[in-house]
């Protein structure tokens, strides 16, 4: 399904490349994607350097809108690494590639793997994720990203109940953790660690430890992904 490839590249951190094929990449989107027409014209309008700045905002402060997917399912537990493995089996099996640096469950990647498998399996991909994008694209609307398009048009390419708008009340209940607060709480806590690393002894293992970090601070209300459907 090339709309999800096109999706993939849209949800990319904007790069210089992206911006010199821009005309083919909105040609594409017309074609293949056109849910995310408003999205792409609206993303190519501005300056690559400030939609540098709006995705970093976006992804890369706190836990709560990463795009890696385990995050949202396992966070720390030892269940994300075999996890890991059998999404790696998945795209060996399939002839993807991968670089080094990637991480099997970045989402533009797994769409990426899901443009290139048939029509139907793409889509149960997509459901087997569905929850995840949901409550991804809830918390990006919450915070007025135009990115929240992108989940919703995954969502509709699924046929999938879920949308951003049904975890509204979920996502509205949820303490930030890209706020100025909770980032210097989690920067403080690095610090003491720093400093009983240079100074003193410790008994917490570093499990222990980055499990601490947080424990104390905002962290996002992880969705469960078991439930049956959109309440």
């Amino acid at each position: 399904m090339q709309s999800l490839k096109i999706i993939a590249l849209l949800m990319e951190y904007p790069n210089e490349e992206l911006w010199e094929a821009a005309d083919e990449l909105r040609a594409a989107v017309a074609q293949d994607a056109p849910r995310v027409t408003p999205f792409a014209e609206q993303l190519f309008a501005a300056p690559l350097i400030d939609k540098q700045a709006e995705w970093c905002e976006l992804f890369d402060r706190g836990r709560a809108t990463s795009l890696l997917l385990f995050e949202h399912v396992h966070a720390e537990s030892r269940d994300r690494g075999q996890a890991m493995v059998d999404l790696m089996a998945q795209y060996e099996k399939a002839g993807l590639q991968l670089d080094s640096r990637e991480l099997p469950d970045w989402l533009p990647l797994y769409l990426e793997y899901l443009s290139i498998q048939p029509e139907q399996d793409a889509r149960q991909g997509l459901n087997d994720v569905a929850p995840i994008l949901a409550l991804l694209g809830g918390r990006l609307k919450q915070r007025q990203s135009p990115y929240s398009q992108l989940f919703d048009a995954l969502l509709a390419i699924a046929g999938s109940q879920y949308r951003s708008d049904s975890v509204a009340s979920q996502v509205t209940k949820e303490a930030r953790d890209d706020t100025p607060q909770a980032l210097d709480a989690i920067w403080e806590e690095e610090q003491v660690k720093f400093i009983d690393d240079q100074g003193c002894s410790t008994d917490a293992s570093p499990q222990q430890q980055h499990q601490r970090r947080f424990s104390d601070n905002v962290t996002p209300q992880y969705l469960d992904i078991s439930a049956g459907g959109p309440k």
